[in-house]
C-alpha cells in the first residue's frame, strides 16, 4: 500500500486540478471581439458560410468561429475567450468524418510562424493541414492539449486565436 500512495495522490491531484480557479478564466470574458483578420501572411481572406454542423457547434463554443478561403486554401479561425475542451485539433474532426491522419514534422516556415502539420487522406483526396494557437503576448502552441493546460493553469491569458489551414495536394 505504501508504494501505491504516491500514485493515488498524483491521481487525486490530476482529477482536481481542472477545478482550481484560474486568472485566465476571469480576465477573458470582458475582452471585446476585435473582428476577423482580412489576411493571413500575404493571402487575402474571404469569408465562407459555416455548414449547419459548424453553426450548431458554435452555439456552445466560448468564442467565435469562421471559415475563410484565399481561393486555394480553406482556413478555419477560432477566437477563444476561455480555456475549453471544445477547442480540439482538426485531426480529430477529420478523423471523425473518415480521413486517415498522417502526422508530419513541425513546420517553422509557413506564414512566418511555427505550425503543427499533418496529411489527411480520404479516397483520392489528400490535404496538408497546418494548425497553431497563439495569444496576443507572443505565446504560441502547436498542440491543443499543451495550450489547454497552459491556459487552464493561468500561464497564458486570452483571448486566443486558433488557425487551421487546409490545402489540397492531390
Amino acid at each position: 500500500m505504501q508504494r501505491l500512495m504516491p500514485y493515488l495522490l498524483l491521481c487525486l491531484l490530476a482529477a482536481t486540478l481542472p477545478l482550481l480557479p484560474s486568472t485566465s478564466l476571469s480576465t477573458t470574458h470582458a475582452v471585446p471581439f476585435p473582428g476577423w483578420p482580412a489576411s493571413l501572411g500575404d493571402r487575402s481572406l474571404s469569408p465562407v458560410a459555416l455548414t449547419e454542423r459548424e453553426r450548431h457547434f458554435t452555439r456552445h463554443f466560448p468564442g467565435k468561429i469562421q471559415r475563410f478561403t484565399d481561393g486555394q486554401r480553406e482556413y478555419i479561425i477560432r477566437w477563444v475567450t476561455r480555456p475549453t475542451r471544445k477547442l480540439h485539433p482538426a485531426s480529430d474532426c477529420l478523423r471523425g468524418v473518415g480521413y486517415t491522419i498522417k502526422p508530419l514534422a513541425i513546420d517553422a516556415q509557413h506564414h512566418g510562424a511555427t505550425w503543427s502539420t499533418f496529411h489527411a487522406i480520404k479516397d483520392n483526396e489528400t490535404l496538408r493541414v497546418y494548425e497553431r494557437i497563439y495569444d496576443d503576448h507572443s505565446n504560441t502552441w502547436t498542440d491543443t492539449s499543451a495550450w489547454y493546460w497552459s491556459a487552464l493553469l493561468g500561464n497564458t491569458t486570452g483571448p486566443w486565436w486558433s488557425v487551421t489551414i487546409a490545402e489540397k495536394i492531390r
